[in-house]
């Protein structure tokens, strides 16, 4: 490797140092939410939106209350992040409003993990789209290629 042969201006911001690119899809971090049984990661989970809002637990419960209509206590929320609660499952509804409540869209990402997708913000659709088209062009522009080679060997 050479050396660098003009010297380096130290007053000049370097743009991509500690550049680190934006998180493109929500979800928890991998390994955050750990377990074998599906209840006990969901309520793990439920756990970690409610500590990680910011909010406390009475607050979270009257948001989901308001949304719903219908009365949800600070000690529900208790029962759906406790693991030792098996007859306390929380309601796609609830879960629903508990995102609604908490703001942890984590939580979106959560449920897709488990069938092997991603969550990502509505303002990526396009940007996702016209990569599937670029991608699919590319395909049938290798396939055209193909059955062109074909053809010149078959004259």
């Amino acid at each position: 490797m050479s050396k660098r042969t003009t010297p380096r201006d130290h007053f000049t911001i370097d743009m991509f140092t500690g550049w680190v690119p934006p998180k493109v899809s929500v979800g928890f971090e991998p390994g955050a939410i750990s377990g074998s049984r599906l209840g006990s990661r969901i309520s793990r989970a439920v756990a970690k939106a409610l500590k990680e809002c910011g909010k406390d637990r009475g607050s979270v419960a009257a948001q989901m209350s308001e949304r719903l209509g219908t009365p949800v206590s600070k000690a529900m929320l208790e029962a759906y992040a406790s693991e030792a609660k098996d007859g306390n499952n929380i309601t796609v509804e609830r879960f629903i409003a508990l995102i609604h409540a908490t703001g942890k869209t984590e939580l979106l990402g959560f449920i897709a993990e488990g069938f092997d997708m991603a969550v990502v913000p509505k303002r990526y659709e396009n940007v996702i789209e016209l990569a599937l088209i670029e991608d699919h062009e590319r395909m049938i522009g290798n396939y055209k290629r193909t059955l062109q080679l074909k053809a010149r060997g078959t004259r």
